[in-house]
């Protein structure tokens, strides 16, 4: 009831703020598309009730009424032209190569469902203060499925690995975990008040957990990864912030237990005795590889590879190809494949320069974000290795996070020399005269 209650309330009333102000219809869009309400509480709220849609109307209703945010992007611009042209190169593929046009088209409206949102939301930042709101919105809402997998799982019934979550399958869900549990790492390190830093830490052990309890070796791969990236990016000089990373990781092996570390080392098995789910993923990478070089421009289409799965290699119908970056390559060729690439490797690397501390303007707080969108980004690029999804939506609101703190750090870049000069003539006009006049120009200084 309190599922059904919440989803209401959120829905209606996000819809009708919207109007007033944006910033929290977007707030209640990413909120719901991590949560699901309709997969999160099927037992109590009704499906089919179109409730990200009805906040999408009212947040991008909003949105237009306001005037369409502030589009000075400063070097969150290219983040977000790379997303745009990825949009649009899936589109031109849909329309000219296409086998399957309604499966492309589908896939068209699924990454609009993103798109818009994030755009509007790099529109609409234009403070800290958004940004971390925004930022724990993600974290709590990931946070909370987290939870509820470990309650089902604590309860007696494994719902991550037997049914998974939100349309998703056990490594789906283990995707979206990893790239969650570098932001509330990083949250926590950052937060100063004591019950906000061991919340998100809470979060961040919960979302490792539910990647051990679902099983996936690419999520344990990509996690395991994650936590190195996470060192590369703490500061030496403070042994607290490593002491907090090796008590995440003491946690997590304790808690895998010894059928979850099979899992994982079976990854790694020979050829001979590999299993057959870790083969067929082989034999699919080269499959798309072999499509990538036959169709290197436009690819066979968006979400055109279980067509060809199926007609050519035989893999029945609805054949997913257990890789992100691969099965992008084979639909949509190597541009497509080096735009979606492009979104989120340009974000990391300009944000890079600030997570390492040398943007004399960065606050503590763009340090952090840097620091979680890159360890959160880093671990979604290593588990899309083993699973294809091109619709989840938790990268693309992580990577508006940094996005957001690029904008603002070359917002405040570009103000400092105007305030610098404001305040000089300033200085100038309110300082006494000097009693032996103005200075001579024509003589040399001293």
């Amino acid at each position: 009831m309190k599922g059904l209650i919440f989803t209401y309330a959120v829905t209606y009333g996000g819809a009708v703020v919207s109007l007033l102000n944006p910033f929290y219809g977007l707030l209640a869009y990413v909120c719901f598309a991590i949560i699901c309400p309709e997969s999160l509480w099927y037992w109590a709220v009704p499906q089919g009730g179109h409730y990200s849609r009805i906040v999408a109307i009212g947040f991008l209703a909003g949105w237009a009424l306001h005037g369409f945010g502030n589009w000075r992007l400063g070097r969150a611009g290219g983040v977000t032209l790379a997303y745009f042209a990825f949009w649009a190169w899936a589109a031109l593929s849909a329309l000219l190569v296409a086998t399957d046009q309604q499966r492309a088209f589908q896939f068209l409206e699924m990454q609009a469902k993103t798109l818009l949102p994030f755009v509007a939301g790099i529109t609409l930042i234009d403070s800290a203060g958004k940004l971390k709101v925004l930022a724990w919105t993600i974290l709590l809402s990931q946070g909370f499925v987290a939870y509820e997998m470990n309650l089902a799982y604590w309860s007696g019934f494994n719902r991550v690995q037997e049914i998974g979550f939100g349309g998703m399958d056990n490594n789906c869900v283990a995707i979206a975990m990893v790239a969650g549990a570098g932001l509330a790492f990083f949250m926590g390190l950052h937060e100063k008040v004591f019950w906000r830093k061991w919340l998100a830490f809470v979060c961040a052990g919960l979302m490792a957990h539910t990647i051990m309890i679902a099983f996936s070796r690419g999520g344990m791969l990509a996690l395991l990864l994650s936590g190195v990236i996470s060192l590369l990016l703490i500061d030496k000089a403070k042994p607290k912030h490593y002491a907090y990373l090796l008590l995440a990781v003491f946690v997590a092996l304790y808690m895998a237990g010894s059928e979850v570390r099979e899992r994982f080392w079976s990854a790694f098995a020979d050829p001979e005795v590999r299993d057959a789910s870790a083969q067929e993923r082989a034999d699919m990478w080269g499959q798309c590889w072999i499509l990538m070089q036959e169709s290197p421009l436009l690819g066979v289409g968006p979400d055109n590879w279980v067509v060809y799965a199926n007609e050519r290699f035989g893999w029945g119908s609805h054949k997913e190809a257990h890789s992100l970056w691969l099965q992008t390559g084979a639909e949509l060729g190597f541009p497509g494949l080096a735009f979606l690439v492009a979104f989120y490797g340009l974000a990391c690397i300009r944000l890079w320069p600030i997570a390492k501390r040398r943007v004399a303007s960065a606050s503590e707080w763009d340090v952090t974000v840097a620091r979680m969108t890159i360890a959160g980004l880093g671990g979604f690029a290593i588990a899309a290795q083993f699973v294809s999804l091109e619709g989840l939506e938790l990268p693309y609101y992580i990577t508006l996070v940094g996005a957001g703190t690029l904008k603002l750090s070359a917002s405040r870049t570009a103000e400092s020399p105007a305030r610098v000069d404001e305040a000089t003539r300033v200085a100038a006009v309110l300082a006494p005269p000097s009693p032996l006049g103005p200075p001579d120009s024509s003589q040399p200084n001293a």
